[in-house]
């Protein structure tokens, strides 16, 4: 009788943890109570100091639960959740600087306070009122704020036309659609 050689059951071994372990690791099932199919995005508020941020901020996120589809976006009389918030503030930080003190590069944050309520119940999902989202340009190169969007994710921030250059519009947007994504994640993962 032969007996098996040690690289086919090196080979078996493999297969057999692979298969038990393919359970495990990333799914795009969310593990947001399945009786939430619908929400409604209600538009942003903005107490900061600037203007033009609600719109593009509000439209964000709808389209983050749009492409995802987990949760259909409705109008707010037929939604099993309403999200609601308000911008709080946004600031504007010197992050690095050159041989005579001037700015090189910033760090821009926009701050929200937000909620995700049950509208039959009146119950709170959740909510915070310090959300935030950060990103950081150069004045020098006015053309990219930063290198962490990548590929086509551009085409798709938000216009944001308020400031005076274009690389903190660019800034702004960037933000936005950062604090965008904290917004949805947490709705989309209450844990």
């Amino acid at each position: 009788m032969r007996s098996i050689p040690g690289y086919v059951r090196i080979a078996v071994t493999v297969l057999l943890v692979a298969t038990v372990c393919s359970g495990c690791g990333y799914s795009m099932k969310s593990s947001l109570d399945p009786k939430y199919q619908t929400i409604h995005v209600a538009g942003f508020k903005n107490q900061s100091r600037e203007y033009d941020l609600q719109a593009p901020l509000t439209n964000a996120v709808i389209r983050k639960f749009i492409n995802d589809g987990r949760l259909r976006v409705v109008n707010k009389g037929t939604a099993d959740l309403i999200l609601d918030g308000t911008i709080l503030d946004y600031q504007l930080r010197g992050f690095t600087f050159d041989d005579d003190d001037e700015v090189t590069q910033f760090e821009m944050s926009v701050y929200a306070q937000v909620r995700v309520i049950e509208p039959r119940s009146g119950d709170v999902l959740w909510s915070s009122d310090n959300l935030s989202g950060e990103t950081n340009f150069s004045v020098a190169n006015i053309t990219s704020p930063t290198n962490r969007l990548r590929g086509n994710t551009r085409s798709f921030l938000s216009d944001v036309r308020s400031f005076q250059t274009e690389a903190e519009n660019q800034a702004a947007s960037e933000a936005l659609e950062n604090l965008a994504s904290t917004i949805f994640y947490r709705t989309i993962e209450p844990w």
